[in-house]
């Protein structure tokens, strides 16, 4: 059965229609195609699909459409930096090797962002714990976390 929402997707509010059993994470790629939210797993272990819901980071591929609420907020990799520039997170993200494959680097930024939206100056330690539901194989974590860190001075 399809449901039809009015969410704000990255800032603009749009009418989104979709089955209700679909994943909000092939949502966001194929009808709003939105592109940049990742698959990793597909069963929330590894944070690649980390999307902002209403304040607080998911895992995109375990909400189903069906669960959203007319004026949900949804941030997704693409709203966090500008339409020209990249964002100073990102940026850092770059400047300090903090990426290498790609894969986790969305999921990656939208932790930290909702992090440092929340708490603008975090200790390594905080750091550490919001980007704990998100894997990385290829950078050890060291240089994110420095990346994340070097963005709250």
């Amino acid at each position: 059965m399809d449901k039809s929402f009015t969410i704000t997707v990255n800032g603009k509010r749009r009418k989104v229609k979709a089955a209700a059993t679909e994943r909000l994470l092939d949502v966001l790629r194929e009808n709003l195609r939105l592109t940049g939210t990742k698959e990793g797993c597909g069963e929330g272990e590894c944070g690649a699909c980390s999307i902002i819901l209403n304040g607080d980071v998911v895992n995109s591929c375990l909400i189903l459409f069906g669960q959203l609420s007319d004026g949900d907020q949804i941030t997704t990799i693409e709203g966090v930096s500008g339409k020209r520039h990249l964002a100073p997170l990102q940026e850092r993200f770059l400047n300090e090797g903090g990426t290498q494959c790609g894969i986790c680097t969305p999921g990656m930024i939208l932790a930290a962002h909702a992090l440092l939206q929340k708490n603008p100056k975090p200790t390594r330690e905080e750091i550490s714990k919001a980007i704990a539901g998100n894997l990385c194989r290829c950078t050890g974590y060291k240089k994110i976390i420095d990346a994340i860190e070097k963005c709250s001075v």
